[in-house]
């Protein structure tokens, strides 16, 4: 359902809005990988995260009739900010429903980005059933976070740009690491590699826990997390891979790994200290795994995408006190 054609498509689209964002790296980091260790700095994309990519893909491939009357989404922070910036750049309504125990900076942000924020317990509530009822009542357009093609190919422009830059850093093979949630990222990084840069493996990256991907691709069909609730990495805390998105990964992805939250907070910590970035939990689970699960990858050269930072203060200030 999504091919290079659209990756493209979605490049050209969102040629002047997105950010090409950095692919950075420090000795210091190399060290503890024991290899070279590149990171590609999404937590710099507007927004603060990947996201924005494909809230902007989506929104703009829309017909101009069905875009001016909104769109709707669903996500616990991220994919609400990125849609709601779209949004609010296209000038059209949008509405997020958002669990209730999102971090507040995230919450806040959404509505600074002119969302409509609906709460709802990510315990007890469906946001499926509630995103189906709004788009119905109100005939919003579902921009969905990771199982919708025009997504993924926004997403998709991530791995365009590594195969571009992994080139001029004369990297000819590398596994790309991802924060994996509902895989929206890790395929569509997945595909663009195959096209421009097939000697690259992506491995999705998880929290223990809420590794659902890595669970999936070990057993060859879709597994479900037993809970929504319990991890500081809540950025890409899903409740099973995408239908879209899980044949694309069983597909091209390699074997995916699992850090622990610790982990996922000391990666943050050395983000922020050796190269300057500010990370959270979630986006920093690619960079813990290469940080941390050295003898788990292969190769010279590890690629760790750091996708999204929007952390809270007291979280943030949790990290780097460790």
């Amino acid at each position: 359902m999504v091919d290079i054609a659209m990756i493209e498509a979605a490049r050209v689209r969102l040629s002047g809005r997105a950010r090409r964002t950095p692919l950075l790296s420090s000795p210091f980091l190399d060290e503890i990988a024991g290899r070279r260790l590149f990171v590609k700095a999404e937590c710099l994309q507007h927004t603060g995260s990947f996201k924005f990519r494909g809230g902007w893909s989506a929104i703009s491939a829309l017909e101009p009739e069905a875009r001016s009357r909104g769109v709707i989404a669903f996500s616990s922070g991220n994919h609400a900010q990125g849609v709601a910036l779209a949004a609010r750049m296209h000038g059209i309504p949008c509405v997020i429903i958002m669990p209730s125990d999102a971090p507040k900076l995230k919450i806040d942000n959404t509505r600074a980005f002119g969302g409509e924020v609906v709460l709802y317990d990510r315990a007890s509530g469906n946001r499926d059933e509630i995103g189906a009822r709004l788009s119905a009542e109100r005939g919003l357009t579902l921009i969905r976070p990771y199982d919708e093609p025009m997504v993924i190919a926004g997403q998709a422009t991530t791995g365009l740009e590594i195969a571009d830059q992994a080139r001029e850093e004369n990297i000819e093979a590398a596994d790309v690491l991802v924060p994996c949630g509902g895989g929206g990222l890790t395929s569509g990084i997945a595909l663009a590699l195959e096209a421009r840069a097939p000697s690259m493996r992506v491995r999705p990256c998880e929290p223990q826990g809420f590794d659902d991907a890595t669970r999936s691709l070990a057993s060859g069909q879709i597994e479900r997390n037993a809970t929504l609730q319990g991890s500081v990495c809540d950025a890409i805390i899903t409740p099973q891979p995408g239908t879209i998105t899980f044949p694309i990964m069983q597909r091209l992805c390699g074997p995916g790994l699992v850090v622990s939250d610790d982990e996922a907070m000391e990666a943050v910590a050395l983000a922020f200290t050796r190269l300057k970035l500010v990370v959270e939990p979630g986006g920093a689970v690619a960079l813990a795994a290469a940080l941390f699960r050295r003898d788990e990858i292969a190769g010279d050269t590890v690629i760790a995408v750091a996708s999204g930072g929007n952390v809270d203060d007291e979280v943030f200030l949790r990290s780097l006190n460790r």
